[in-house]
């Protein structure tokens, strides 16, 4: 049973590391890629769906992206999704393709990013520490049903921490990662 709650706290702190890393990426640092684009969304028969799900996005420079939709007729819906973003990009229509060229970012737009991603991190960190919690009210309602002794839950809470601990410096190495490739000229 404690190596159960213990299990569950692990899984669900990895998919908050997941979810981090998912939002980092769509973090622009200079450089274009697909993943910028994740968050963008098209109606695309009546449903939302990314812009990478209705069309193709390559980079063939590293400042620009080429989106190609499968359909002519989402060419517009797609360019008004991008404007709408805010991603900060003005999209190039020429009939065929959408061209998004990424600028220079300039001193302030950098910290910007930082203060954005700097929150994204937090957020992990808070969302890793409710799983902790959780996982030792789960080891609390345990031992006052009767079905651990204290010592077991007293060791489960250490594991648990201890998981909460790596995931922590885990969130911390991604997050001074980022940052040097935003703060990168």
């Amino acid at each position: 049973m404690l190596d159960q709650i213990v299990r569950s706290a692990e899984e669900r702190m990895e998919k908050a590391i997941q979810v981090l890393r998912r939002d980092l990426a769509t973090v622009r640092a200079g450089r274009a890629t697909p993943a910028m684009l994740e968050k963008v969304t098209v109606e695309y028969y009546g449903t939302q769906m990314p812009v990478t799900q209705v069309a193709t996005v390559t980079t063939p420079e590293p400042r620009l992206l080429v989106i190609q939709p499968w359909e002519k007729n989402m060419l517009s819906e797609i360019e008004k999704a991008i404007q709408k973003s805010d991603l900060g990009l003005n999209p190039s229509n020429d009939g065929s393709v959408i061209r998004l060229v990424v600028p220079q970012l300039t001193e302030q737009r950098r910290q910007e990013l930082v203060k954005q991603v700097r929150k994204m991190c937090e957020d992990a960190r808070v969302a890793v520490r409710n799983v902790r919690r959780d996982a030792n009210d789960d080891l609390k309602k345990l031992e006052k049903a009767g079905e651990v002794s204290e010592d077991e839950v007293r060791r489960g809470q250490e594991k648990v921490q201890q998981l909460t601990d790596r995931f922590i410096a885990e969130i911390d190495k991604m997050l001074a990662a980022k940052e040097q490739d935003l703060l990168a000229v």
